[in-house]
């Protein structure tokens, strides 16, 4: 776990300084310099192109991590990266070409919401740029190098966001110019990224396919869907409260999502750097090796976003009384949200798993089938219970496909992240979460957010050394005290 612990630590380092940058634009800058129909357009064109970028990407972001380790010769690999560079293009010029021809079909889906007509657009172009920038941030992995790309994606863009949003607030540009903006950084950081991926592994351009191409195409075309499934997943809910709801019940939503995500960054970091790792034991059959990373990450992961579930649950409401009257949202909608995420983590490197195997088809097709309950239960829940049924519906979805995930992976590989030490963390989280938000605090919010959490935080770090719940996160917090 060297390696990983290294990368892990330092994406996770990154990934949160991009998220403290998100959390100031997301939860005090965005609320109150814009109008909640200017945020709730911006969520909305980021969501859509979030469910688009996958179709454009083909799935070589994926498909070049599961095999480019797998051939021996460099002209095969050579040919796997060539493919790269090209098959999205292709893709993105057939879905440009069928989007010119049905845009009037297209604008008429939005006859409701003129708001967002001017830059329906804008979702291919940014679709476009998000699906490049995965496959050559994939691209640099496979030298083992993930920090700088996770900088890329976590920390640039967000750090433009802050400048527009300040230029917007002293009206040196206006809500159009902003989004135009947006999505140039976008593109600017797909090229950044390009050219660092190139200065890692040079491309050799071969116009040949690998030998092995009807596997990769069928790879990469089941990676689409897999790709699909798990945006639909994440954005789902979103997109379809446009449809139902005021836009301005996206913006709302919105926030919720954006702070219960922060409890997906451990995982996100960590992913960056065990997918290639993963790709590697599974291609070279070295099974021990893979279980043992198996529970690691699910335990090292699981203790960090405890620690990170319990200061937005105890937080959350002075958290809320900072932001403007007009994007409040009920609790248990941030708890909801917020469990989905501790799933997630206790999963550990079970993606990797399954969609570097031979088994990745089963999960799509359970994909396939959790989208669906997934839209089912939106129709039916929004209208009833408004924002509250999208989360519902989102956990529901999130709750059964976690599941199946982890049974597949037992069923075909025997393995399982779940020890004696992930029931005592999750019983570790309930207690201190139950005492802590029972404990009243009435000064200032911001005193109140600073006092819980810095006691909780200590109690939380004293009791994870104490009852050793990751020897690996033990040596840490030696080697950081």
């Amino acid at each position: 776990m060297g390696i990983i612990l290294d990368q892990s630590f330092k994406n996770m380092m990154v990934t949160y300084i991009g998220f403290a940058i998100g959390a100031i634009n997301v939860l005090i800058l965005y609320p109150h310099f814009f109008e909640p129909k200017y945020y709730g357009l911006i969520t909305y064109l980021l969501s859509a192109s979030t469910l688009v970028w996958p179709i454009m990407g083909f799935g070589v972001h994926n498909t070049i991590i599961k095999f480019y380790t797998s051939y021996k010769n460099e002209e095969d690999k050579n040919a796997l990266l060539t493919l790269a560079i090209l098959l999205p293009l292709a893709v993105g010029a057939v879905i440009g070409i069928i989007s010119y021809l049905f845009q009037q079909q297209i604008l008429n889906y939005f006859d409701s919401n003129t708001l967002v007509r001017p830059y329906v657009w804008l979702i291919l172009v940014i679709a476009i740029a998000v699906a490049y920038f995965e496959v050559f941030f994939a691209w640099s992995k496979l030298k083992l190098k993930s920090v700088f790309g996770n900088f890329m994606k976590e920390v640039f863009h967000r750090l433009f966001v802050t400048i527009f949003l300040i230029l917007f607030y002293y009206n040196i540009i206006d809500i159009s110019l902003f989004i135009y903006l947006l999505t140039g950084v976008y593109v600017l950081r797909t090229l950044i990224i390009k050219l660092y991926a190139y200065w890692l592994l040079p491309p050799k351009l071969r116009f040949q396919f690998p030998q092995n191409k009807i596997q990769v195409f069928k790879y990469s075309f089941l990676i689409i869907i897999a790709g699909s499934i798990a945006t639909a997943l994440l954005d789902l809910d979103k997109v379809m409260i446009e449809h139902y709801l005021p836009i301005e019940e996206v913006s709302v939503y919105g926030i919720a999502v954006y702070i219960a995500s922060v409890i997906a960054v451990p995982s996100r970091a960590m992913h960056q750097i065990t997918l290639p790792i993963t790709a590697q034991y599974l291609n070279h059959k070295e099974f021990d090796k893979l279980k043992d990373l198996y529970q690691k990450s699910s335990i090292n992961l699981l203790v960090v976003s405890g620690l990170i579930f319990l200061l937005i649950v105890i937080n959350v409401e002075d958290l809320y009384a900072l932001i403007p009257e007009e994007y409040q949202i009920e609790f248990s909608i941030i708890v909801l949200l917020s469990l989905n995420k501790l799933y997630d983590n206790l999963l550990g490197n079970s993606n990797s798993i399954l969609f570097n195997s031979d088994y990745y088809q089963m999960v799509l097709f359970s994909g396939i089938i959790i989208v669906i309950l997934a839209l089912i239960l939106n129709i039916v829940l929004i209208p009833l219970y408004g924002i509250y049924g999208a989360a519902i519906a989102t956990f529901i979805a999130f709750a059964l496909y976690n599941t199946i995930k982890l049974g597949i992976v037992y069923w075909k590989f025997n393995m399982q992240p779940i020890t004696l030490g992930t029931f005592k963390v999750l019983g570790f989280v309930t207690v201190l979460g139950a005492v802590f938000y029972l404990i009243p605090l009435k000064f200032n919010p911001i005193v109140d957010i600073l006092i819980r959490s810095s006691v909780i935080g200590l109690i939380y770090l004293a009791g994870t050394y104490y009852f050793n719940f990751s020897a690996d996160i033990n040596r840490l917090l030696k080697k950081l005290c």
